[in-house]
């Protein structure tokens, strides 16, 4: 189904049902309260209109990346807690305390920072071999001062850390909930609320679930592990232009591709400047990458230029039928794997030409 005007080119159809259907079955699975995230402006998919349809599933609240991502949030009237997940330097303490947002706070400098100048709440985050942000969890010294200030910090809220591959190594991820655990256990007390579980650690059971889960890709339709969610994003395109060329003839830049046979070649009105990547697996013009078109599969033929594609069609199609990139026949799973990467790429990548269409209905 689309719900697009006759005037687009591009879009993507947004199942807001699906995306709080997945929602619930990730706080369903896990028994904890959800703290969904929408950075990312939701994964390319509006973190307004995302915030707003999970607001039925009453989550504690809400993560971004930036301070500016969760002004946009407040503009619009979420007033529930807004968790910045990215580790707080001392420059945007103003800006938090401004918005009302919970920074997340990795190491002993910003903590005194904060400390000094707020009681509002934050979380502290621990790294347990992401190697990315937080306070490492053998880094002792570090620790030690940490928790000299955390005993006189009202504002202390939470405590959390992230799996590096839930949805992949069973005894990795064990390891580093013990990591977390061995911290949490020197600290001067329990914040009210610990959370480690990412979508493949909360989709596991309650084993990691602690107070709040997080859950990011599961929402808006990307696999993880063996759980398939309900699609929730469906990128669309018109076909522009057909014609017909013989054997030997190429299509696209570089003149790479050629035909086996006489095609019927149609011009689809989406590119890489719109979030369709130009790369294949392996980088080759004969990995099969296909999309869906008249409830068929076909095949793309020479490169994704920045604001068009061509594939090899039938004789029944016609200028203005629409094709689906994926979300369709095609998975956005299996779209990213043909082109090499992941699905929350190939979501954060949706150009800002690309029309958000939002079907809110169950």
């Amino acid at each position: 189904m689309t719900f697009s005007s006759e005037t687009m080119r591009a879009w993507v159809d947004v199942d807001l049902a699906a995306l709080v259907a997945n929602a619930r079955a990730v706080a369903a699975v896990s028994g904890s309260r959800l703290l969904p995230m929408v950075k990312a402006n939701g994964y390319g998919l509006g973190a307004v209109e995302v915030a707003r349809a999970l607001e039925s599933v009453d989550p504690w609240g809400f993560g971004v990346a930036s301070t500016d991502e969760a002004a946009v949030l407040r503009r619009a009237g979420i007033s529930r807690p807004i968790l910045v997940a990215t580790p707080l330097i001392p420059q945007w303490i103003e800006r938090c305390l401004e918005l009302n947002l919970r920074p997340s706070i990795g190491d002993a400098g910003a903590l005194e920072a904060w400390i000094a100048r707020s009681e509002r709440p934050f979380h502290l985050e621990i790294d347990t071999g992401m190697s990315r942000a937080g306070v490492r969890w053998n880094d002792h010294a570090q620790l030690r001062r940490m928790i000299q200030v955390l005993a006189n910090a009202p504002g202390w809220e939470g405590t959390y850390t992230h799996f590096h591959s839930a949805e992949s190594d069973s005894g990795s991820t064990k390891l580093q909930w013990d990591r977390f655990q061995q911290v949490l256990g020197a600290f001067p007390r329990r914040p009210s609320l610990i959370h480690a579980a990412n979508s493949a650690a909360a989709l596991q059971g309650k084993c990691y679930a602690g107070d709040l889960a997080r859950p990011g890709i599961f929402l808006y339709g990307g696999a993880v592990g063996k759980v398939t969610p309900r699609a929730v994003a469906a990128l669309r395109a018109r076909v522009l232009a057909l014609r017909w060329i013989e054997e030997g003839d190429s299509v696209g830049y570089g003149a790479n591709w050629q035909a086996e046979r006489r095609s019927l070649i149609a011009t689809i009105g989406v590119g890489y400047a719109d979030g369709f990547p130009r790369s294949a697996a392996g980088d080759s013009l004969r990995q099969v990458r296909e999309i869906e078109l008249k409830g068929r599969l076909v095949p793309l033929v020479g490169r994704v230029t920045m604001d068009m594609c061509m594939a090899a069609v039938d004789e029944d199609v016609r200028i203005g039928d629409i094709a689906t990139i994926y979300g369709g026949l095609v998975s956005i799973d299996r779209q990213a794997e043909a082109a090499g990467t992941i699905s929350y790429e190939l979501l954060t990548r949706l150009g800002g030409r690309v029309e958000r269409c939002y079907q809110r209905s169950a």
